[in-house]
């Protein structure tokens, strides 16, 4: 589930290219996560029964999180190298890992993380050339934000049953980057890029973050954190498929340290199934 969830993200990505000069990019991440919000409300109608008063205010945090990472993201990138912000932003999954596992500095705790960041520094490159101090900021930012998703799904996906967390959290993210950054993207939008918008959602980010959502309820937050180092592998995949961009060795080898990070995160970090608390009740 979580790989197809990378897949979906850099097909989506790859799609964007197109519309990012056209409507911008904080147009594209709005376009997204409005378009997202709206289909989930719709499909998933969540019931006022699944929630709480604590677990409804995490799915509200929940959303403003996953707007604060696609907008912050596609800042970054509009000021620097796609992979140097990717490699950025995977230092908030990275930390996950290093912080919520389990063992001593001799076990998976370390050694999965530690294989991912070489694989991580392999694909990208990062100290290929000059890189913008404000687009570092961004990314570093969307990877606190990151960090703080991957945990606060969990969180959520074990205390409400279903797919209601996520109709309750994508809509606040689409309110959020429409009151952000709506506005400054209204007067580009045609009838072409709102039909555009709809599918792009449904493939980023209805799905991943619906595969994700899943995924962390059979997976520990270390052991997800670090199997997301698997998507700079899946963006040279698609970009080679879809775009003809040919690896280089240092990248190829990344790939190799990244493949073998996930498959050991997988392995070593099944969870129990959780209880929701609407069943609990």
């Amino acid at each position: 589930m979580a790989v197809g969830s990378m897949l979906c993200v850099q097909i989506g990505l790859a799609i964007s290219v197109a519309l990012i000069d056209r409507i911008g990019a904080e147009g594209v991440a709005w376009l997204r996560l409005s378009w997202a919000g709206v289909i989930l409300l719709i499909v998933v109608r969540p019931r006022p029964s699944a929630f709480t008063r604590r677990t409804f205010a995490a799915c509200v945090a929940l959303g403003v999180v996953t707007a604060a990472i696609t907008l912050l993201f596609m800042a970054a990138a509009a000021r620097i190298p796609l992979g140097t912000a990717s490699a950025l932003e995977f230092l908030g999954p990275l930390a996950v890992a290093v912080a919520v596992g389990r063992g001593g500095l001799r076990s998976p705790r370390v050694l999965w993380p530690a294989l991912a960041a070489v694989g991580v520094l392999l694909l990208t490159q990062p100290w290929a050339g000059a890189v913008d101090p404000i687009g570092v900021l961004y990314a570093l930012g969307s990877a606190v934000c990151w960090a703080t998703y991957i945990l606060l799904t969990q969180r959520v996906g074990d205390d409400v049953a279903g797919m209601n967390a996520l109709a309750v959290s994508m809509p606040v993210a689409g309110l959020v980057a429409t009151i952000t950054v709506g506005p400054s993207v209204f007067g580009r939008v045609t009838p072409e890029l709102i039909f555009l918008g709809i599918g792009l959602a449904v493939l980023l980010p209805v799905v991943p973050f619906t595969l994700e959502f899943l995924a962390l309820r059979k997976l520990d937050a270390a052991a997800f954190g670090t199997l997301m180092s698997l998507e700079p592998a899946c963006a040279m995949l698609i970009g080679l498929v879809i775009l003809h961009q040919v690896p280089g060795r240092l990248a190829i080898g990344g790939v190799a340290f990244v493949v073998a990070a996930g498959i050991g995160a997988a392995r070593s970090g099944a969870r129990t199934a959780p209880v929701p608390a609407e069943v609990c009740a």
